[in-house]
């Protein structure tokens, strides 16, 4: 797995999944469980590799970092 995801997208992914998993707290009943769809983006950041960026041959790392 070469990493495709870039220091600003990973920030952005970050507060994404972390507002995500909040709604896990802010939500009543069966909807509240859609807040764990915010772990994708915080495994994507943490992994720095994203599976849809390498089906659409799209990378945010800089051009200096993928040598």
């Amino acid at each position: 797995m070469e990493a495709n995801v870039g220091s600003v997208d990973r920030g952005v992914r970050v507060v994404i999944g972390l507002a995500l998993l909040g709604l896990l707290f802010v939500l009543n009943g069966d909807a509240r469980w859609l807040g764990l769809i915010g772990v994708v983006p915080l495994m994507t950041a943490a992994f720095r590799f994203c599976p849809l960026y390498r089906l659409v041959g799209l990378s945010t790392r800089p051009l200096a970092a993928k040598k």
